[in-house]
């Protein structure tokens, strides 16, 4: 896969070898918080969160990523724009090198929350079947229960998702995405 100017590449390990890697446009960079947009997935069949549509084919996915923290945060939509809900991966965190690319570990667990508030927790039994298999050490499954633990606590007291997600809507994102590119187009060429 090759990176375009403006992206990031972010290599994804799911263990105990299943790799990917997924090219994102970067919106913004700042120490404290990365936005990318995953522009139309190629989710067939669709992801489905408690029976519905979570994610298909077409949808676009704004991606927050915290250096340092256990988890990163998706606004997933479907592919008309619809938006879904609020999914925070638990994975280790990442290892942003300055050349655009990105490393990090899945840890199986996922919080998701609905569009009306609700809260849950996902793939625990994925978890307990990695810790099994010794996919993960034991200070990982810790590390992310307590993460999950961390985001409970704070969506009941109001304080996650944190504000910049609620700021970054899939139309900010858009509108960043075409300036980008319209600036990466403007650019002049050397010669």
């Amino acid at each position: 896969m090759t990176q375009k100017p403006g992206s990031v590449q972010i290599n994804y390990l799911r263990p105990p070898d299943r790799r990917e890697v997924f090219i994102q446009r970067l919106l913004l960079d700042k120490p404290k918080v990365k936005i990318t947009l995953a522009e139309s997935v190629p989710f067939d069949p669709p992801i489905l969160i408690h029976g519905k549509v979570a994610l298909e084919t077409g949808s676009d996915v704004v991606w927050f990523t915290f250096p340092g923290l256990w988890h990163d945060i998706g606004l997933f939509h479907r592919a008309d724009g619809t938006f879904t809900g609020i999914y925070a991966n638990i994975l280790t965190p990442p290892v942003i090198r300055p050349n655009g690319i990105w490393d990090t570990t899945d840890l199986f667990l996922d919080v998701w929350v609905d569009p009306q508030g609700i809260l849950s927790v996902l793939d625990e039994d994925q978890l307990l079947e990695a810790e099994a298999k010794g996919w993960v050490t034991v200070g990982e499954a810790r590390r992310a229960r307590e993460e999950v633990e961390r985001i409970s606590a704070d969506h009941v007291a109001g304080r996650w998702p944190p504000a910049i997600v609620d700021e970054w809507t899939l139309k900010r994102a858009r509108q960043s995405s075409s300036s980008i590119s319209q600036a990466a187009q403007r650019r002049p060429t050397s010669r």
